[in-house]
């Protein structure tokens, strides 16, 4: 059973999921960059902190690893929740779950690694907290006429190089968001990652960068 959660964005949803965790009985830290908010939640949570779950050095400083469950409640920017997800899966948060506003914004958050996607229309604040405090591919999304996110195998040619080797943006005009091995999954991989064979990539690019890669 987790015990300690980090609620990150205080609005709407994100504010109901921390009250209802800590009625529940859980330890709950909630964030927010807007101290009104932040000042609101402090007395039905165990910690009411104002930060900015953009950054990683803050979120580190707050001991964000240590917790059992991070909920990522920002708003609807797909680039912040992003970030924000990237920070809390990079910083070793065992279990991310994050609010989306569509089934795009969804699919996006599931390729980083978030291990649950709500979207708040579907799932009520108090349901999401108690299956939370007892918890029991698409290949390709589509984000614009012109860019996209494919998972995709691998190229052996990969195989024991690193991306610096492999010189993946130069060459192709790709960011690789992702790369599952062995059923776990390392976001934001650095230029020193060595490619193996049965890796599986999560890359963001344009349709004809895409098309490339699907060539390689």
């Amino acid at each position: 059973m987790m015990k300690s959660y980090l609620v990150i964005g205080l609005g709407r949803f994100g504010f109901e999921v921390a009250r209802q965790l800590y009625k529940l009985g859980c330890e709950v830290m909630a964030m927010d960059t807007r101290s009104e908010l932040v000042q609101q939640i402090s007395s039905e949570v165990t910690h009411a902190v104002v930060g900015n779950g953009q950054d990683k050095e803050v979120l580190r400083a707050l001991g964000a690893r240590n917790f059992d469950c991070a909920v990522i409640a920002i708003g609807d920017s797909l680039s912040d929740s992003v970030l924000a997800t990237m920070n809390v899966k990079e910083l070793g948060v065992g279990y991310v779950v994050c609010k989306a506003h569509d089934e795009v914004h969804r699919k996006v958050l599931e390729k980083l690694g978030a291990d649950r996607v709500v979207i708040p229309e579907q799932e009520n604040a108090l349901r999401l907290a108690r299956s939370l405090s007892t918890p029991n591919v698409l290949d390709y999304i589509e984000l614009s006429e012109d860019y996209g996110i494919i998972e995709l195998p691998a190229p052996h040619s990969w195989n024991g190089k690193s991306l610096k080797e492999a010189d993946v943006r130069a060459k192709l005009g790709v960011n690789i968001l992702a790369i599952r091995r062995n059923g776990g999954i390392t976001v934001s991989p650095n230029a020193d990652f060595v490619m193996m064979d049965g890796d599986i990539m999560v890359v963001l690019g344009d349709s004809i960068a895409l098309k490339k890669v699907q060539k390689l």
